[in-house]
């Protein structure tokens, strides 16, 4: 396919373990694309089954397919980064070896995006606006009030995601913690960053037994995380856009939603659960690696 010079590039970012069923039809989404200046970034994180050998394929019969093996198993955050360490493009496009993008879905994303030079990234799949329509931007201020006192925005995973790599870079990307990256993510690049907020018909994102979701964790204790590294990150946050007030209402709010969850699972005589809750609730751990940045000043000129 003969590429537009004048088109930005995009790196699409395919992770990978384990997705033999599945990874044929997720690249090959990809490369059926009416968008044409890509590359295809694949990185398999040690799998014991074919997805590598199925994936080689494709690389060898189209050029802008790179596929790379990890020498240890990092897991799913931590080779989120690797990915996006060999990205050359403007635009960091996640599409997992488990999910579909349509064939319009780059050229919508880049299209809009492309509207709002001045946005660091962007979230798609999302239920439309009553008062306006997609696409539009919101300044950091205004995606914080968004999520927390509008319809929600920071729920949003990966799949939805389009970010520029230079502010993914100054946010440093995911930090590792396992099912709250994304999470974590939204609200880094909520500080510094506006974003564009899209529509749904973008992307496809399947639901199956051999997803990490269904392995090893449970409701009460991923909504717990949630809502635990967000009131710390709300606590923390010196430099957060958002008034004393503001600031003060979203604390409230959740510290009582904590205590809820908690009292709920002593009356339920869960004690060990319940333990395990306040724990998290004290440990701040369980908050955001960046909930205080250090040399902050001059972070967004590292985009400009």
């Amino acid at each position: 396919m003969k590429i537009n010079d004048e088109q930005p590039l995009v790196s699409v970012l395919m992770t990978a373990y384990n997705r033999e069923k599945y990874i044929t039809e997720a690249i090959e989404s990809v490369l059926a694309s009416t968008y044409a200046n890509i590359e295809l970034i694949i990185v398999d994180d040690c799998s014991t089954d074919r997805t590598v050998e199925l994936a080689k394929r494709y690389g060898e019969r189209d050029d802008r397919v790179r596929v790379f093996v990890n020498e240890e198993n990092l897991g799913d955050y931590p080779n989120r980064n690797k990915a996006a360490s060999y990205a050359n493009g403007k635009y960091l496009k996640y599409v997992d070896a488990d999910d579909l993008i349509y064939p319009w879905g780059l050229e919508l994303l880049i299209n809009m995006m492309e509207q709002f030079p001045d946005a660091g990234w962007g979230l798609c799949s999302l239920e439309q606006d009553l008062n306006r329509p997609f696409p539009f931007l919101l300044a950091p201020g205004d995606a914080f009030r968004y999520n927390y006192f509008g319809p929600g925005l920071f729920h949003k995973a990966p799949l939805s995601s389009i970010v520029k790599n230079d502010a993914f870079k100054a946010v440093e990307g995911f930090s590792g913690k396992q099912h709250v990256g994304d999470h974590e993510l939204w609200h880094m690049l909520a500080k510094y960053f506006p974003v564009v907020l899209m529509p749904h018909g973008i992307v496809w994102y399947r639901e199956h037994e051999d997803q990490q979701m269904h392995s090893n964790r449970t409701i009460p204790q991923i909504d717990f995380k949630y809502t635990c590294g967000a009131y710390h990150f709300i606590l923390e946050s010196k430099d957060i856009p958002l008034s004393k007030k503001e600031k003060q209402t979203i604390i409230t709010r959740m510290k009582k939603d904590i205590i809820k969850l908690i009292i709920i699972k002593i009356l339920k005589m869960q004690l060990s659960l319940a333990l395990d809750f306040i724990k998290m609730f004290n440990d701040k751990k369980y908050g955001y690696k960046n909930a205080v940045i250090k040399n902050i000043t001059g972070i967004k000129e590292k985009v400009h």
